[in-house]
């Protein structure tokens, strides 16, 4: 099943990976990180790998997608 991982520590909570979604699998966590931001946070299901949030997310290696192989 693809899905993604978003490192909370270096996401700084812009929201384009949330906008960008085609299937709202992505939402704002309500815990702050170690920077003072309210990090992206993958809901658990839906995501089908299509890698936009990847290339929208303006911090390197903040979010990485598995897809199925």
């Amino acid at each position: 099943m693809p899905h993604i991982e978003i490192s909370t520590e270096n996401c700084k909570g812009c929201g384009l990976c949330i906008h960008i979604c085609p299937v709202s699998a992505i939402e704002f966590a309500k815990e702050i990180n170690k920077l003072g931001y309210h990090p992206a946070r993958y809901k658990g299901d839906g995501c089908t790998g299509c890698t936009l949030c990847f290339y929208t997310c303006p911090e390197p290696s903040a979010i990485t997608v598995y897809r199925k192989s």
